[in-house]
């Protein structure tokens, strides 16, 4: 079917396309055996077909990007490898879900999802915000024997401490002020397939404990019940933080971290997969594109010189908004005026004269077109000089409270705090000098708790 589409040569996922296949039939033996069909019938029909038409389409989409991902000529310093790796995928019938690139760290994390999909155990994602973890999670689970079965995703991050365990196991009738009706919690609508568990690091202490005896013991109890309810759940869980490092300070059960990290899969931030931001830039406008029913944006130069060269403190998540965002505001050509204003360059060359004025600050030499060996070397400056540029205006909105920009930029705090050391950043040179010194000493306490950038 797909090879009549794209004439795509290659084998397409079988576990993929067996569905739509089967869904399909189902439709022509309705259409065959049916002597007469109601108006309401024929409707129902229609919504199927267009529901399977439009199931193939993204199907075909991704196939295109992932084919260009795996055809495209690699740079001269790229591993020759990495190409024949992912055609090892893609011959296995491997469902990429939509990721596709040539990062050797990418290429591992599918390549150990691949082997670890077809069995039960445990699997702990992490990575920056925005780096596709729950994406992770659904390759995992499209490419196990539950594919067929729930996917349920839950944010640990985002449940009320009081509600957590409700939500998770569910609840009796009476239980507790609002309970009308018995409900079930998330390991019970997924019984038989995977959860989801993103942000597990910020699940409390209470409710570690419940979720290591579900591991243990395979089983639930219901808020209000002492009735016991087994459930086969296969878990998948997912942090931007450093799990073992909170273990040791006694914030995360390490019985629980090792439970959960049977197989352990990090997927690299996007400033290390810079040669696919091109693809990830197409495949993004297409799909913006489709949402708000608009031809495709076309990007001036100096717009895509900087979505190549940007830092991106939000990984994929970023640059995905980022392509709505232009989509959503511009005409046919969209420019860098499009952009969020707190990462917008003020005007062309911006980053340039940033780079030359903190240059004059600290008494080095301006940088010039003479004194950089090659035009990637031109671009990584330019994008250093922007990463600096923005951390500079976080910390001066946020009168230098490193928590609290790590919280605005949705970005990990020991992460934003290597960025700064990086740029030779302190956060006490931004605070308000107008502070009165009581708050003053207090931001300097907190900061030496949190570790100054």
């Amino acid at each position: 079917m797909m090879k009549i589409l794209d004439q795509i040569e290659e084998p397409s996922p079988a576990i993929s396309y067996a569905g739509l296949i089967e869904r399909i039939e189902i439709l022509r033996s309705t259409l065959r055996w049916s002597s007469r069909l109601e108006r309401t019938d024929i409707d129902k029909l229609l919504r199927q077909a267009t529901s399977l038409r439009d199931e193939v389409m993204q199907l075909s989409h991704k196939e295109r990007f992932v084919q260009a991902a795996t055809s495209a000529e690699p740079h001269e310093h790229v591993d020759q490898s990495r190409g024949a790796r992912r055609k090892a995928l893609l011959e296995r019938s491997f469902i990429f879900e939509g990721t596709f690139g040539d990062n050797a760290r990418l290429l591992e994390s599918l390549e150990i999802a691949e082997k670890a999909a077809p069995t039960d155990l445990p699997v702990l994602i992490d990575g920056e915000s925005g780096t596709g973890k729950e994406l992770m999670a659904k390759v995992i689970h499209a490419n196990g024997s539950r594919a067929d079965k729930p996917f349920i995703s839950v944010n640990c991050g985002a449940i009320p401490d009081n509600l957590l365990e409700s939500e998770l196991f569910g609840h009796r009738k009476g239980a507790f002020t609002g309970a009308s009706n018995d409900r079930k919690g998330k390991f019970e609508s997924a019984h038989t397939g995977t959860i989801f568990l993103d942000e597990i690091g910020e699940l409390p202490l209470a409710g570690q404990v419940k979720l290591l005896r579900v591991l243990e013991a395979h089983e639930i109890q219901r808020v209000g019940s002492d009735e016991t309810i087994a459930v086969d759940t296969r878990i998948v869980a997912a942090t931007n933080r450093n799990l073992r490092q909170l273990s040791e300070e006694g914030k995360f059960r390490e019985d629980l971290f090792y439970r959960l990290s049977v197989i352990h899969v990090t997927l690299p931030p996007l400033r290390e997969r810079r040669d696919e931001i091109p693809l990830l830039i197409a495949w993004f406008g297409d799909e913006a594109a489709g949402t708000l029913k608009r031809r495709p944006v076309r990007l001036t130069p100096r717009l895509r010189d900087f979505l190549l060269n940007y830092a991106y403190p939000g990984n994929i998540r970023e640059l995905r908004n980022v392509m709505y965002r232009v989509s959503c505001l511009a005409g046919d050509m969209a420019d860098v005026d499009h952009l969020p204003v707190d990462i917008r360059p003020a005007a062309p060359g911006s980053a340039a004269a940033s780079a030359n004025a903190s240059a004059s600050a600290t008494g080095q030499e301006p940088i010039s077109v003479a004194n950089l060996m090659s035009l990637s070397d031109a671009k990584r400056a330019a994008s250093d000089d922007a990463e600096k540029a923005f951390l500079e205006r976080g910390l001066r909105e946020v009168n230098g409270t490193v928590a609290e920009l790590a919280r605005r930029i949705d970005m990990n705090r020991s992460h934003l705090q290597m960025l700064l050391k990086k740029h030779g950043l302190h956060s006490k040179e931004f605070r308000n000098r107008a502070m009165p010194q009581a708050n003053r000493n207090g931001a300097d306490e907190h900061d030496e708790e949190e570790g100054d950038g």
